[in-house]
């Protein structure tokens, strides 16, 4: 198996798969892994990764082209591979999704940081997320560890016995709305109108709609917990416009 990781902190991601099952893998060449650190893909001399998120609010998120270019350089070394975002966004990881991704020869791991990465980023290029569960961490990097490790333990002659191997998006309830970033245009397609607009009780209304739309689809558990007002059941039946 081979595990390809898109990160700003490869060293941490080695140091954490050195020891145990994972360690012994490696060292056995049942398992490889190569990082790539976005950092090296910037243009300017800071180096610089996150910027201002369109549409005003707290946080940075991951800027779109050195994001790309990393990517394009792990497509290029596992062509065939699935890319795999760890993001609070996407179904908690569980044993039958592990054993279904441990039938792969290779794997792309995307880990984010502060706010998110640019939707557009997500859009072209991921296949599928991953949750660990109903939490925030500070980035993608111990997902990757977290699941690198799940997966490993499921490889034929890493155990010693085959029958060894026998959860911000939250704090409201609902999923996190989509991110965008600089450019303004591109390629993989433009910031929507209203992240431009100024109009704040616009932007914020359709931040609510996008969460509400994202949780009905990824998790109607979660919706199903919730107490929605009269205007978010507005927002909710509108959202397919």
């Amino acid at each position: 198996m081979h595990f390809c990781v898109v990160s700003l902190f490869p060293d941490e991601l080695a140091a954490g798969l050195a020891y145990g099952v994972t360690g012994r893998a490696l060292e056995r060449g049942i398992v490889s892994l190569d990082c790539i650190n976005p950092r090296d893909f910037t243009s300017d001399n800071y180096r610089r990764i996150d910027d201002k998120t369109y549409g005003g609010g707290p946080g940075m998120v991951m800027m779109l082209e050195p994001m790309q270019r990393a990517i394009e350089a792990a497509k290029a070394l596992l062509p065939d591979a699935p890319v795999l975002l760890l993001s609070p966004q996407g179904p908690v990881l569980n044993q039958a999704r592990v054993r279904e991704l441990s039938a792969s020869s290779a794997l792309i791991l995307l880990c984010g940081r502060y706010e998110g990465i640019d939707q557009r980023i997500i859009e072209r290029y991921v296949d599928g997320e991953i949750s660990l569960g109903d939490y925030i961490l500070s980035g993608g990097e111990l997902g990757a560890q977290v699941l690198i490790d799940a997966i490993t333990r499921l490889l034929p002659g890493v155990l010693n016995t085959a029958a060894s191997a026998d959860e911000d998006s939250f704090e409201n309830g609902l999923l996190d709305y989509p991110h965008f970033t600089k450019p303004e245009h591109s390629a993989l397609g433009s910031v929507p109108e209203v992240l431009k607009s100024g109009n704040h009780k616009l932007i914020n209304e359709w931040r609510r709609k996008q969460s509400l739309k994202r949780t009905a689809q990824r998790r109607p558990d979660l919706i199903q917990r919730l107490v929605l007002s009269a205007a978010d059941k507005k927002l909710l039946n509108s959202a397919e416009d």
